[in-house]
């Protein structure tokens, strides 16, 4: 049960907002795409020694053997996390429009600037499927789309692996993970992900792809769902580590 292809978005964005920068709004060069130079090293810029288990930004010299301050000790059914940057500045504005209706196509050209810069790193983690952290239907429904899923296209396009984007459903609608406690947010998403009745695993390594990554339980809980089912091995790819 693998799913590839483009949504109705890919492709289509330049023949709605041509020549324009899609950050700063500024006019871009006659082969400029999506963003100017300066928005572009803004999003892809991350100068910060990151954590290979959860993403979290570390100290240049942190022992990460066993994960780093943030995660060590925590019991994680994913396996590596991987970040474009912070959660901060220009990243992060950015993420919160994809998250309001109506912004497909800036997404979309946030997933593919994301895969062009970091899919030497990202593909030496040799996974063989990309699944989306889903939205609830209720959710999806109102925003029109699911952020996560675009990313996720964009990743299996470049890394050239199908992407099972009805492999895992959300089956509960859970509050918004913000405003809860670390303790709260692994209650509230406890049982909230469940594969597709004939999505068989058997073994495969999996990159689980979302948006944020805070204390990860969210995406511990869609992995739990995935390793349930049979993935050996699961990376999580986000935008973006918050605190």
């Amino acid at each position: 049960m693998f799913y590839s292809g483009k949504g109705l978005w890919f492709g289509l964005r330049h023949l709605i907002v041509p020549g324009v920068c899609l950050a700063c709004h500024q006019p871009l060069p006659p082969d400029g795409n999506d963003f100017c130079k300066a928005c572009s090293d803004q999003i892809t810029d991350d100068p910060h020694s990151t954590c290979p288990r959860c993403s979290s930004t570390v100290g240049p010299h942190t022992d990460v053997t066993a994960g780093c301050p943030h995660c060590r000790g925590e019991g994680f059914a994913f396996d590596r996390a991987v970040r474009l940057g912070p959660y901060g500045g220009l990243l992060r504005s950015l993420i919160l429009r994809t998250k309001q209706p109506g912004n497909e196509a800036l997404a979309e050209a946030v997933g593919e600037k994301w895969a062009e810069k970091d899919v030497v790193r990202v593909r030496e983690l040799t996974t063989e499927c990309v699944v989306p952290v889903p939205l609830h239907w209720q959710r999806r429904w109102r925003r029109g789309y699911n952020q996560g899923e675009i990313l996720a296209r964009a990743w299996a396009g470049g890394l050239g692996l199908p992407c099972l984007s009805r492999g895992l459903r959300r089956v509960r609608a859970t509050p918004m993970q913000t405003a809860l406690s670390p303790t709260a947010r692994r209650e509230n998403v406890r049982g909230a992900f469940r594969v597709a009745r004939n999505l068989k695993l058997n073994g495969r390594r999996v990159l689980l792809v979302d948006d944020v990554l805070t204390t990860g339980s969210t995406a511990h809980a869609a992995a739990r769902a995935l390793k349930d089912a049979g993935a050996s091995f699961i990376a999580v790819a986000v935008l973006a580590h918050g605190h």
